[in-house]
């Protein structure tokens, strides 16, 4: 070892496995890290992407300006009403309100927020900042909910008291203050919530269309195009169904546990996992009219997305793709989309997955890929090297060193603008897989080595 990448990545052996090798288990869901040893995002990061998407909210940050930076347009979630949830709020905690507290400041303002922007419900965010200062968030915001008669929920999301696993965990506690029935009596109905989707460019709205044709009623959205009175329904749903297990597992054995409402881990990415989702769904049912509307809506779609998808294969004969994503359940799926477009996965890892996932991701890779856990730009670019990649798909942090090294990208992160989710995601990926993949660009660029 003669560089500081190789130390770094010497001290993180415990966060990198290589399949057909002596199998590890990968040390998941550790803490946060300052500096460049991580990758993983804080807490406030996670509590704020799993609730932002509530379109009729007023979201307030606590604490310093930078934090509320991190607003709507970094995930771009699209609203069918509201569009409150694409403004920022931030109480601006100076250098005094650090020495002297900022209750008052937060109180302050919560009373102008709700004098301008009438709405039912507003998060208080806090941040690392109060998290040190020790400002009470549940005293300020319970007597501004009684000041103002509406729901004001604090969201305990100190960037450093955990990881982004946190974060989502945070704002799940802060849901189910939310949906909690006002009355005891709940009215079940035969529809089911779908937990996990943020609506990015309308993919609940596309999975929401297949559900119907089904049969199937969407209660409500967890949170994406969500509305204070949509959520307060959740708890009459018969089926909870989770697109995101890392953000929304924890909310879904909470709603078993309290409101008997069983769950589903589902995924809609690619045309395997779409088709194998749309069925279980349908089996939870056992209503043989139910699952012949869903294997007719499989086979149409299917038979409409399968010679795009062929042409594609042929283009990508021989091509490598490494993935570095948010999620576990993600990066199984893109696993699985490879394949279909023909693409072997030769590097794998993400910031967030557990460790059952991880488990799944080593039974579907294949010999030598290697797998990461919460992995820096180092370790990202050695084996990105090592195992030749032509492609990475990962985040807007990725995005540069795939293009310092001179390899295509793929941004399969929150700020897309384009839909990834059923049967019409699978034909967008293949073909952005095409598009930066076999760009006359790459004729130019040295792979490897940069322009």
């Amino acid at each position: 070892m003669d560089t500081a990448r190789d130390l770094v990545i010497e001290e993180r052996k415990d966060s990198i496995s290589t399949k057909g090798k002596h199998k590890k288990q990968l040390k998941c869901d550790t803490d946060s890290v300052a500096g460049c040893v991580s990758q993983r995002a804080c807490v406030y990061c996670g509590a704020r992407v799993v609730l932002n998407p509530i379109t009729d909210a007023i979201h307030l940050v606590h604490g310093p300006i930078g934090c509320a930076s991190y607003t709507w347009d970094i995930r771009g979630s699209l609203s069918s009403g509201s569009d409150l949830y694409r403004n920022s709020f931030s109480t601006d905690l100076k250098e005094e309100d650090v020495i002297f507290g900022g209750e008052k400041k937060l109180a302050k303002a919560i009373d102008e927020l709700v004098a301008n922007y009438p709405s039912k419900l507003v998060f208080v965010y806090s941040t690392c900042i109060v998290g040190v200062i020790g400002d009470d968030l549940e005293a300020v915001c319970k007597a501004a909910s009684q000041r103002h008669n509406i729901e004001v929920i604090p969201v305990q999301s100190s960037g450093f008291i955990g990881n982004k696993s946190a974060g989502y965990r945070a704002a799940c506690d802060a849901l189910l203050r939310l949906i909690e029935p006002q009355e005891q009596k709940i009215k079940k109905t035969n529809s089911i919530n779908y937990l996990g989707d943020f609506n990015l460019a309308a993919e609940a709205w596309i999975i929401q269309n297949y559900l119907k044709e089904m049969g199937i009623d969407i209660n409500v959205t967890f949170t994406g195009d969500s509305s204070y009175d949509a959520l307060k329904k959740a708890p009459g749903a018969s089926l909870n169904i989770i697109q995101c297990a890392g953000s929304m597992t924890y909310l879904a054995g909470k709603m078993k546990e309290i409101y008997n409402i069983p769950y589903l881990n589902i995924s809609f990415l690619g045309i395997e996992d779409t088709s194998e989702s749309l069925r279980k769904v349908a089996a939870f049912f056992n209503n043989k009219e139910m699952m012949a509307r869903t294997e007719a809506l499989i086979e149409r779609q299917t038979q409409k997305v399968l010679p795009v998808i062929e042409a594609y294969r042929e283009k990508f004969a021989g091509k490598k793709a490494a993935v570095y994503v948010g999620g576990g359940f993600k990066a199984i799926s893109l696993i699985k989309q490879f394949r279909e477009i023909g693409i072997e996965v030769v590097m794998i890892g993400t910031q967030t997955g557990q460790k059952d996932e991880y488990e799944t991701i080593h039974e579907l890779v294949d010999e030598g890929t290697v797998v990461l856990d919460d992995a820096n730009p180092a370790e990202l670019e050695k084996f990105m090297v090592e195992k030749g990649a032509h492609l990475l798909v990962g985040g807007v942090k990725e995005r540069p060193l795939a293009y310092k090294l001179g390899v295509a990208f793929i941004d399969h992160n929150h700020d897309r603008k384009h839909p990834l989710g059923g049967y019409v995601g699978a034909v967008n990926f293949a073909k952005e897989v095409y598009s930066t993949l076999c760009s006359p660009v790459w004729k130019y660029v040295d792979s490897m080595g940069g322009v």
